[in-house]
């Protein structure tokens, strides 16, 4: 899939409801605390905790932000390809 693609699906399902950032925040710490939780596996939601969760979970940070870039004015390839600069100097800059 290409991240065009991607973001397309994504306005299909969200018919044009866009979030700003407080909203975007509030959502990706929603995901966020679903991980956290999975890694504290507490007994309770143990019966949850499995690797299909887990990727689902994984999978809504990753589908979830390219609509959430669109929503605020960024182009999400742009906002990656930032991302990937950021991460190559901070290995860079380790050495």
């Amino acid at each position: 899939m290409e991240i065009k693609e991607l973001l397309k699906t994504s306005k299909e399902i969200w018919k044009g409801d866009k979030r700003n950032l407080s909203q975007v925040i509030i959502r990706m710490g929603k995901v966020f605390g679903d991980i956290c939780r999975w890694e504290r596996n507490e007994k309770k939601d143990k019966n949850k905790h499995t690797d299909e969760e887990l990727k689902k979970e994984l999978g809504n940070i990753i589908f979830s932000t390219i609509r959430w870039c669109d929503d605020l004015g960024y182009n999400p390839e742009d906002c990656i390809n930032s991302a990937i600069e950021c991460q190559k100097k901070f290995i860079k800059d380790r050495k």
